[in-house]
């Protein structure tokens, strides 16, 4: 079934719109899942909660493709996931990812974040097609640095080298459209007024 239909099923709140997406993107939606959370009751419980969140936000959000809004609430479910059962050991990989970011992203308010986004996929878009590859995988799908050098054929410094200058480019490429951290330490400083 096509998405437009399986789409058209969700505003008529069919039932049959999660069997499809159940039998289109279920173990790719799974094996994604499992690559965060490690272990496949962990994997199963979040699928489960993407059908569900989908189910109550599709006919609200009316997303444009539903492969990539569907991969978009399974990542963030997996992340909930993660926080709530390390809350007091953090899982290491998801630091170190926010971490690196943070250097790049600044902490915005939840009515820019999609402004945000639009601008990220913006800059992605102005990427090179094995640098933009390489930044997606780490930064979306949290892969590792020894995989995604194996994946590229390379030593893992290339693939450090490759992230730290398209982290610069993407603070830079923020900065110049108002997104910075001076801005907002700005408006912090003078929020008073």
């Amino acid at each position: 079934m096509e998405d437009n239909e399986i789409l058209e099923l969700f505003y008529q709140h069919d039932e049959r719109a999660l069997q499809e997406v159940s039998a289109k993107y279920g173990g790719k939606l799974w094996r994604f899942a499992l690559h965060f959370l490690g272990n496949d009751s962990d994997a199963e419980e979040c699928l489960n909660d993407v059908y569900f969140k989908a189910w109550n936000a599709v006919p609200v959000q009316k997303p444009e493709y539903l492969s990539a809004y569907l991969m978009q609430i399974c990542r963030y479910t997996a992340f909930s996931m993660i926080d709530r059962k390390s809350a007091q050991k953090r899982n290491a990989v998801l630091v170190e990812l926010t971490a690196e970011m943070e250097q790049c992203i600044p902490d915005t308010a939840p009515e820019q974040q999609t402004e945000l986004s639009e601008l990220l996929n913006e800059f992605l878009g102005t990427l090179p097609k094995e640098k933009r590859m390489i930044f997606v995988r780490r930064y979306w799908y949290g892969d590792n640095i020894q995989d995604i050098a194996e994946a590229f054929h390379c030593r893992e410094s290339r693939i450090k080298t490759i992230l730290f200058r398209t982290r610069k480019k993407l603070e830079l490429f923020l900065k110049e459209r108002g997104f910075s951290y001076e801005r907002k330490r700005f408006a912090e400083l003078h929020d008073g007024d």
